[in-house]
């Protein structure tokens, strides 16, 4: 479902950030845009976690128990209309962090994806 999301986030940066950019900066405005994802989220950016796990495979999100990535999905598609409003990155990430806490305590409160969590938001 992420995936699906990612796409309605990429589209977003590319038709509200991209063409304001000259072709060098293209590549890291997306990673830009997702680690803004990932810091409101797991509180660290892709980097600093390979940093952190350097005897594991993959990235982050690979890692991500069900409620992250409920969370991630919907915070891709929010941030997605926050990029369409022109907001600018840490209001984005101030608001997306509030999101992804106030979320992460109503699904852990559901019990079948509750007992196979081990996420603790960051704020």
């Amino acid at each position: 479902m992420s995936k699906i999301n990612y796409r309605i986030h990429t589209d977003a940066i590319q038709a509200h950030i991209v063409p304001k950019l000259n072709p060098s900066q293209v590549n890291i405005t997306y990673a830009d845009e997702a680690d803004l994802l990932n810091l409101a989220l797991f509180g660290n950016t892709a980097k600093q976690w390979r940093e952190q796990n350097t005897n594991k495979q993959g990235n982050l999100r690979d890692y991500a128990s069900v409620e992250e990535l409920i969370i991630l999905s919907n915070m891709e598609s929010y941030n997605a209309q926050m990029i369409k409003q022109t907001l600018p990155p840490q209001q984005r990430l101030v608001e997306l962090n509030q999101m992804a806490m106030c979320q992460m305590n109503s699904l852990l409160k559901y019990k079948p994806i509750a007992k196979n969590s081990t996420l603790k938001i960051k704020s």
